[in-house]
């Protein structure tokens, strides 16, 4: 069995797990833009192709899967998701599945405004939200919500061009200088991450990980501790019926006095996801068997609490090619 993870950046831990789920009986391919990218050299063999944007990219990805024999791949980036559910069935045809959700899905996660919307119409809990400045102004003044509140692109990932307005006149300046922007409701509570999968066959959730972020680095947790919370779990649960998600995805979350906001959901491994591989969280397993054609048994919350993860800096050293 091979495995095809694209765009794997800086995720060396997400190629080692794969490696080591194999264990000889398959192959990890990895794909990047930059040769100096340090989780390509962690795969089994690696493939330097151009920006997901340039025209071919999905040719050449398509052409890679022929070469590789692969079995199943899936990518570590936001955009991407949707450009491999769009092209589902060529890889399809070719014997390759797509580990992830429907383009439509993984549109609805890439769009903050569609999400709030959708999050809205089924009755969960959410940060207020807005594309009309205007209408937050009458609500600000009508005190259906209060300064602060974060203003962020309606498309986008990784808290990229996040900016925290304490003011009216910091919300003009970056609506005058920006489009497409979204104003949010500035959730004061824990904030959680929930690590889910989601059996690509039977589409039952197969396991939840949930931990407490206690430290945030560049949008990713930087430190957490696991924890459990039955109601934490049927409120994933539901959500997953509710919205048809497939196989990986991580979910951020607010505790606020007791009550869970649903925030953001990237179908995708999130970068907290290797804290739960280490409490023994092995959603490389269920990835595996799905591609043999196995039906995935619930493992929900079989961990234990109190386990901390705390990243740290490693470094890479490889020779330039000349």
């Amino acid at each position: 069995m091979n495995i095809l993870i694209l765009s794997c950046g800086t995720r060396n831990k997400i190629v080692q797990y794969v490696k080591r789920e194999l264990a000889g009986g398959g192959r990890v391919i990895a794909t990047d833009m930059s040769a100096n990218a340090p989780a390509l050299y962690e795969a089994d063999r690696y493939y330097l192709v151009p920006r997901i944007t340039e025209p071919g990219y999905m040719d050449l990805i398509l052409d890679i899967c022929r070469k590789e024999r692969v079995d199943g791949v899936f990518s570590l980036i936001d955009p991407e998701l949707s450009l491999l559910a769009e092209h589902e069935e060529e890889f399809s045809a070719l014997g390759v599945t797509v580990i992830g959700s429907s383009y439509e899905l993984c549109e609805r996660t890439l769009d903050k405004w569609r999400m709030f919307e959708w999050l809205l119409a089924h009755g969960y809990a959410c940060a207020k939200s807005y594309i009309d400045k205007d209408k937050f102004f009458k609500d600000v003044k009508a005190g259906r919500i209060s300064y602060p509140v974060f203003v962020k692109p309606v498309r986008g990932s990784a808290s990229i061009a996040i900016s925290k307005a304490e003011d009216r006149e910091t919300v003009e300046l970056l609506f005058d200088h920006s489009d497409d922007l979204l104003i949010q409701e500035y959730l004061k509570g824990q904030e959680i991450g929930a690590d889910c999968y989601i059996d690509m066959i039977s589409g039952e959730l197969i396991s939840v990980f949930s931990k407490k972020k206690l430290v945030m680095r560049a949008g990713e947790t930087d430190k957490g501790v696991s924890f459990k919370d039955p109601k934490l779990f049927k409120l994933v649960e539901r959500f997953v019926k509710e919205s048809g998600f497939r196989g990986q995805i991580d979910i951020d979350i607010f505790d606020c006095d007791g009550t869970y906001y649903i925030s953001e959901v990237n179908p995708r491994f999130g970068g907290g996801y290797p804290h739960a591989y280490e409490a023994g969280v092995n959603h490389m397993k269920y990835i595996v068997r799905n591609l043999e054609g196995r039906v995935n048994e619930p493992q929900i919350g079989c961990y234990e609490e109190g386990i901390v993860m705390m990243k740290y800096n490693e470094i890479m050293i490889r020779r330039e090619h000349i």
